[in-house]
């Protein structure tokens, strides 16, 4: 590909998983010689890699994609691809829809795009790449990570649980896993690079290892990161609560530097819409765990994900879900209203809840959750904790933010002695629901 002078720009929707698509993406244009464009009308290749978890978010992608429309007749050049979820989902529909597209590229194809990019510039023809077999990443694809202290290394691929309301196993694929020798190499890399935190993707970190003799389970992968010695901090992301177990709660009390924070979505505290979901777990296996997470490490942080007004959630089920929250006490929640999803069975259930109902609902939720937020951030009060350093506030170019090892933020009267990526001792004075407030003590 004649790359002179030739820029690209690459647009995420998504999960994490996606951001970390998007850099694999970047890495393998920059690698061809393309630099990053400051706006789409300076571009000569765009990619959008998209999400079709909620169709309101595809409605949007489809109109970003319609946007480009007059780039695209200005400069007739322009390569515009469209990668991800929506275009696995969407690949028939994708070129009829929006006929100035040059490449849809399916999720499974995204070590491809440099080789793909090659092939339309050659041939000025349109390219559809949509596998429907996942096969793993190749671990020299290039990549540009957007953070400097942290980084996405994916552990797993797909996933196997299918949920009622989730399209990702029919856009990702069957679960498979990545072979350790790749994580682990890209991990030492990514540490001698300068990077500070690690965090190990997948729909299902927890079922890593199932499907392929000869790996180590999850437990056993997070103790040969954990002996690193070039990083300071791993995290993983999501866990399944119904693969939660006793093997991963040890590897995290007893690691050195895999982080004492749980994120195990419920979705539901009604054990009757846990099994309209699908998720293979009643809200008594979820305290189970709890209970287990707690008994081993005390100080550790549970946050969650909830869905709201599933279909067939009446007023006394949504009640239970909480109750559920009230006596779980979960440091924080991030909340969902239902969207239907053509293509799952939770779309075409009975008994849709209505919008208005399902925004009242989740006013009443936040309320909650937001009471307990406030009430374990307050005792940490006069607590010292370390504190990855990020960067400026957002809000306060005076002051700085980091994050401590149980992934809450906190922000301090910058000094001028910090630096992006140290770790810091931080006395926590004020607690807000979202945001601790402290002074530095000293780095460490």
């Amino acid at each position: 590909m004649s790359t002179q002078q030739k820029k690209y720009m690459t647009i995420t929707y998504g999960c994490q998983m996606n951001e970390n698509d998007s850099e694999r993406l970047s890495g393998q244009m920059k690698a061809m010689g393309l630099v990053e464009a400051d706006q789409p009308d300076q571009a000569d290749v765009i990619i959008i890699n998209t999400c079709c978890v909620r169709e309101s978010a595809e409605r949007k992608i489809y109109g970003k994609i319609g946007d480009l429309k007059r780039l695209k007749a200005a400069n007739p050049n322009l390569i515009i691809g469209i990668a991800g979820c929506m275009a696995q989902k969407d690949r028939d529909k994708l070129f009829k829809k929006a006929p100035h597209i040059d490449l849809v590229m399916g999720t499974h194809n995204i070590h491809q795009l440099s080789e793909l990019l090659a092939d339309i510039e050659k041939s000025r023809s349109k390219v559809l790449a949509v596998w429907d077999q996942a096969e793993r990443m190749e671990p020299d694809v290039p990549t540009i990570r957007k953070n400097k202290v942290s980084a996405w290394v994916p552990i797993t691929y797909g996933c196997n649980n299918f949920c009622s309301y989730c399209i990702v196993p029919y856009v990702r694929g069957r679960e498979h896993s990545r072979p350790e020798g790749d994580i682990l190499a890209e991990i030492r890399e990514l540490g001698d690079n300068g990077f500070k935190e690690i965090t190990l993707l997948g729909q299902n970190v927890n079922s890593y290892g199932k499907d392929c003799d000869g790996y180590p389970d999850f437990a056993g992968l997070l103790k040969a990161v954990d002996n690193i010695g070039n990083i300071a901090r791993v995290r993983y992301m999501t866990s399944h609560p119904r693969d939660m177990n006793a093997a991963v709660i040890a590897a995290v009390r007893d690691g050195q530097k895999i982080c004492e924070h749980f994120h195990l979505p419920v979705q539901s505290g009604s054990d009757a819409i846990l099994a309209k979901m699908n998720r293979g777990y009643t809200t008594g296996d979820y305290r189970q765990v709890v209970g287990e997470i707690r008994a081993a490490i005390p100080h550790a942080a549970l946050t969650t994900d909830i869905i709201v007004g599933f279909p067939g959630e009446t007023e006394e089920r949504f009640d239970e879900t909480l109750e559920f929250v009230k006596t779980v006490e979960f440091d924080a929640a991030y909340t969902f209203l239902y969207s239907q999803r053509s293509g799952t069975p939770a779309a075409d259930m009975p008994d849709q809840i209505p919008l208005a109902i399902k925004k009242e609902r989740l006013t009443r939720l936040m309320n909650i959750q937001n009471e307990s937020s406030l009430a374990i951030n307050t005792r940490l009060k006069g607590q010292n904790l370390e504190v990855l350093i990020e960067g400026d506030s957002k809000n306060d170019a005076n002051k700085m933010m980091g994050r401590t090892r149980t992934n809450k933020i906190v922000i301090w009267d910058k000094t001028g002695a910090e630096q992006i990526g140290q770790l810091a001792d931080i006395v926590i004075e004020t607690a807000q629901t979202w945001v601790l407030k402290g002074s530095l003590l000293r780095l460490l």
